[in-house]
């Protein structure tokens, strides 16, 4: 057989044209050769035989090795992602929880035409099945398509009341017609259930699922509901089957441990920071001592210097809990000195609300003395005279309120008191 040159070619130079032909246009598109270069000299396989014919057998190798090489990943695959069509949907959804970060990675397939065919078929098997590939002859449902359901937790959590350590799982389900057990697997790299390893699950959960919903989800979804300060429901919808889980935290723990974590770092020097993690404690009722260490440091002159109304009224509640009630009174006492109008007013109506209607009148009184009479002085001397039992000036100044109102809203509300303090009866504090 003759090249384009009319060299004889042996079956070793044919073989070799074959692999290097792709390879030479790949090598030299990767190194963006001009067709007026290098390039012309191998625009046909002709030319290429050519080329190689003249080669020893050795250099012949070694020629396509380098080549192989030069043309990288331009010869056996695509440089450019794109998108896979729609088949199913990469999805993501979070949630946090005080300071716990939920996530879910999952692929979400899609009903198309086959509800009711669902739950307890091939698309979403009940049970335990050996699904035909793989090395395991007991799979659980992938809950999801494609890779497996990955779902993190940032801190220890609990599910359905069964604790599950901090990290990433692979989030399998064993469903059955009326309950299903929710499997968390050590495995987040699985592609599907295939390759399920029973003795890598670390928890099981048995749930109920919902079913026959009213509103069938084309797209299998996960979801969060009923948020509460420590715990939030997540459900995985498809069709029209709910299956919901209710994860929780330990809200106090984690919090501490984040708030003493931000503390051990440049944040230990801020009294800002310092003070806001005093004040969490003192408003959750917790850590009294060691959120006192924070707030001392926090006003220390040498260090946070912080002589703010909300850094000094925090360490006063603390130490009033630590039952250090003399320096709880002092160091209120030079709060209320740094306090705003609106500051002193909020610290009137916090007194109100312990039961203490004589301290909240003095701090009332002291508020409007110190600014003149300015808005809102005039409504806390109206709640602090109501608290008292003085209907009378708390009817004078609630009506002095009413002509400093800022805003509808606030108007509103004074004509309100008014009404009820003319009606002889206490406000409602």
């Amino acid at each position: 057989m003759q090249s384009g040159w009319g060299l004889v070619q042996s079956p070793t130079t044919v073989a070799c044209t074959n692999l290097l032909f792709p390879v030479f246009t790949a090598a030299l598109r990767r190194f963006s050769c001009r067709p007026n270069s290098l390039s012309a000299t191998f625009r046909n396989r002709s030319i290429t035989c050519g080329f190689i014919q003249n080669l020893p057998a050795m250099n012949k190798m070694l020629l396509f090795a380098l080549l192989t090489l030069a043309a990288g990943p331009d010869l056996y695959s695509q440089m450019i992602s794109l998108p896979d069509g729609g088949v199913n949907q990469k999805s993501w959804a979070g949630r946090r929880v005080g300071v716990t970060d939920i996530e879910i990675r999952w692929n979400a397939p899609g009903v198309k035409g086959r509800e009711g065919k669902i739950w307890g078929t091939p698309v979403a098997h009940y049970g335990f099945t050996d699904i035909g590939f793989g090395t395991t002859k007991a799979s659980p449902w992938r809950a999801g398509a494609n890779e497996c359901t990955v779902i993190s937790f940032s801190t220890d959590v609990t599910i359905e009341g069964k604790p599950l350590p901090a990290g990433a799982y692979g989030f399998f389900i064993a469903l059955y017609p009326d309950s299903c057990t929710l499997i968390f697997n050590k495995n987040v790299d699985a592609w599907g259930a295939y390759f399920y390893k029973p003795e890598e699950d670390v928890l099981r959960v048995t749930v109920r699922q919902q079913k026959d919903l009213p509103q069938s989800s084309e797209w299998l979804a996960y979801t969060f509901a009923e948020p509460t300060k420590n715990a939030v429901l997540v459900a995985l919808e498809w069709e029209r089957w709910r299956i919901p889980f209710r994860v929780a935290v330990d809200f106090e723990k984690t919090t501490l441990a984040s708030i003493r974590r931000q503390l051990s770092t440049g944040m230990g020097f801020d009294g800002p920071s310092l003070q806001a993690g005093a004040q969490w404690c003192l408003t959750n009722n917790t850590n009294f001592e060691e959120a006192y260490l924070w707030i001392t440091r926090a006003t220390d002159p040498t260090l946070g210097n912080l002589s703010t109304f909300a850094a000094l009224s925090t360490r006063a509640g603390l130490e009033r809990k630590l039952g250090k009630t003399a320096d709880a009174d002092k160091t209120m006492q030079a709060a209320l000195t740094n306090a705003s109008v609106v500051e002193m007013h909020g610290y009137g109506r916090q007194l109100i609300g312990q039961k203490k209607p004589a301290e909240a009148l003095a701090v009332f009184q002291k508020n409007f003395e110190k600014n003149a009479g300015a808005w809102p002085t005039h409504v806390g001397l109206a709640r602090g005279y109501s608290a008292t039992g003085d209907l009378k000036k708390a009817l004078e100044h609630a009506k002095s309120a009413l002509g400093q109102a800022p805003d509808d809203l606030n108007r509103t509300s004074i004509e309100s008191m008014i009404k009820t303090l003319s009606e002889g009866k206490a406000l409602t504090q």
